[in-house]
């Protein structure tokens, strides 16, 4: 009687940081520029973080070859991308086409975000309130302050804050220019994302979960599914994963967490060079993690920010060690980097030499100059 096999399923391969950084970053065209158009990079990236104005510029001008900021502003034009608030509940850009396929996703996120606004709502139906928000905004775009003041005269005893939130909450509204443009920014007006584009939720098939979970491994993985229900803002996706399962490969981190990846997705080698990159405020790549020590250090977190105030972030060789910011004092734009542990001379260098590019490509500045300050420096 011949002896039974045993098959042992093969050992899952470890993903060290510094391989899922080097991954992150090709994902987010943060280890070369890419000659990509600025509508084909949102598209990629699912979108690009905005609550406020400018970091959506300083995040293609990271990301691609050649950006002109004006690139971005003429799409924003000519409604070919958008400000709209969406994945955890957030404003973020988008293109057209995504800020209408993603409505039924980022609704879960809205409807949380208003529960700790419920009391100020007693009295407030939901649905009647979307239908009159609707009619205000699409009569023309509405300033929050004058569509605040026309909801009020509909509940007059619901607390203005929480009566603007909803208006947002229950609809998919969208800021319309000039709010948002290079240079020619305005206060926040809204109008439904249907009105401003011209066309309505149903002229495109909506992205299902299957669809975002693998468009986020394209621009984030590999990734845990706390990773992108962080990202998300969703709960409850496990099941996802595990039906897409068959067509995905897996791996673990160094803590032992099981993390999903596209076939076909480039990882590349751990020691593959990371020029510095400047980014602002907010960027895509420090928020689409639940697990960020892949672009944050553990020493580092909660040190891109002070009090109230965020700074953008500098990656050296990959990882967060620096903070930036840009002050005008006449026609000289001076921008000062605060390290966050003390630069090689070589890596000074490499950060003083993209620090002048930025300033020459991304300010109106005659004369530029960079320094190298100290955390206090930062204090307001």
């Amino acid at each position: 009687m011949a002896a039974k096999t045993h098959r042992t399923a093969a050992p899952t391969t470890v993903l060290s940081t510094r391989a899922l950084n080097r991954a992150t970053l090709d994902r987010q065209l943060l280890l070369r520029r890419s000659p990509m158009s600025a509508k084909d990079a949102v598209t990629r990236l699912v979108g690009l973080q905005a609550q406020n104005t400018k970091p959506p510029y300083f995040q293609l001008y990271a990301r691609l070859a050649d950006f002109d900021p004006e690139e971005l502003s003429a799409l924003m034009e000519a409604r070919e991308v958008v400000r709209t608030v969406s994945l955890r509940s957030t404003l973020h850009t988008h293109t057209a086409d995504d800020a209408l396929t993603l409505v039924p996703l980022v609704r879960a996120p809205r409807d949380r975000g208003l529960k700790s606004f419920r009391r100020g709502l007693e009295g407030v139906d939901l649905d009647r309130l979307a239908a009159v928000t609707e009619e205000i905004v699409e009569e023309r775009p509405r300033p929050l302050g004058e569509l605040r003041g026309e909801l009020l005269t509909h509940w007059p005893d619901a607390d203005p804050l929480a009566l603007s939130v909803a208006a947002r909450c229950v609809l998919p509204l969208v800021q319309v220019t000039p709010r948002g443009l290079w240079g020619r920014s305005g206060q926040v007006a809204l109008t439904t994302v249907e009105q401003w584009l011209g066309r309505s939720t149903g002229s495109a098939p909506a992205l299902t979960l299957d669809d975002t979970v693998l468009r986020y491994l394209g621009a984030f993985g590999p990734a845990s599914v706390m990773d992108f229900q962080s990202w998300a803002g969703l709960t409850r996706t496990k099941e996802v994963f595990e039906r897409l399962r068959p067509g995905l490969l897996t791996f673990r981190d160094e803590r032992g967490v099981e993390l999903f990846d596209l076939p076909d997705a480039p990882r590349p080698d751990p020691d593959t060079p990371a020029p510095p990159r400047f980014l602002p405020e907010f960027d895509n790549v420090l928020l689409g993690h639940a697990d960020r020590t892949r672009v944050i250090p553990e020493v580092n977190k909660g040190r891109n920010g002070k009090g109230k105030q965020t700074y953008g972030s500098v990656l050296v060789d990959g990882f967060l060690d620096a903070l930036w910011r840009v002050e005008r004092e006449g026609g000289t734009a001076i921008l000062t980097v605060q390290p966050l542990r003390r630069p090689s001379r070589a890596e000074r260098t490499e950060i003083t030499e993209e620090a002048a590019r930025m300033l020459t490509v991304m300010t109106d500045a005659t004369d530029h100059d960079v320094r190298f300050g100290t955390f206090l420096d930062f204090e307001d």
